[in-house]
């Protein structure tokens, strides 16, 4: 199957499986048309080296990094379609972090902002998931950012479902963690956290895909 084979028929499914409208469908088709413009090889056999310098090339060229985030959300679910379907055997989106929008987000949230906002990362891959688990622990515990990507294991006690915290003063409290939060949590730590370490050590819970700890910074 070609690689425009490809994107129709994930597009196709997407209308199927979703019933996305006819601007969105076309929104995911440009987006992995003008990937693939980028290569010399058949889609299905990207590397992440792939889209990693596809991505560097935007950004030489001053494409805004939203657009170059875009295209990179079109190719983690395209993806995650080819695996899902058996039409590709990696996701070379997996280790990849997206770029860095340098928008601060608004003073507060609606319920619905805060469901898209959980409901954004993909689990189903690496990067996907720990990001899903650091949301949902922001969200259900009350952390700051700060104490959220300093968390070491000896903090968490995953068995009875609490987190200890020492916060100003020196003064340390015992936070529980919500069912969906801990099952996000659990399911990071048994996973996408031992593929980011690589056999690498690292004493905070979530680490970046060079296995070292994550930083504010890195968080937004």
């Amino acid at each position: 199957m070609s690689s425009k084979q490809l994107i129709d028929t994930f597009v196709d499914a997407l209308w199927v499986e979703n019933g996305l409208s006819k601007n969105t469908l076309s929104a995911y088709a440009s987006d992995l048309r003008i990937f693939n413009k980028s290569l010399s090889k058949p889609m299905e056999q990207v590397s992440n080296n792939d889209i990693r310098l596809f991505l560097s090339q935007r950004y030489e060229q001053g494409i805004s990094a939203r657009s170059s985030a875009r295209i990179l959300s079109s190719l983690r679910r395209f993806y995650t379609y080819l695996l899902r379907e058996k039409l590709a055997v990696t996701d070379p989106t997996a280790l990849i972090d997206q770029p860095q929008l340098g928008r601060p987000l608004p003073d507060t949230l609606s319920e619905h902002d805060i469901e898209l906002l959980l409901e954004a990362p993909e689990p189903s891959s690496i990067l996907g998931a720990r990001d899903k688990a650091m949301l949902e622990m922001l969200y259900a515990t009350g952390l700051r950012v700060s104490e959220l990507v300093n968390l070491s294991n000896d903090q968490i006690n995953l068995r009875m479902g609490v987190l200890r915290v020492t916060g100003k003063g020196n003064k340390e409290r015992l936070v529980p963690i919500g069912e969906q939060a801990l099952s996000c949590l659990e399911d990071y730590m048994q996973h996408s956290r031992k593929a980011l370490l690589s056999e690498r050590q690292c004493n905070t819970i979530f680490v970046t895909n060079r296995g070292s700890g994550m930083t504010r910074q890195a968080f937004w």
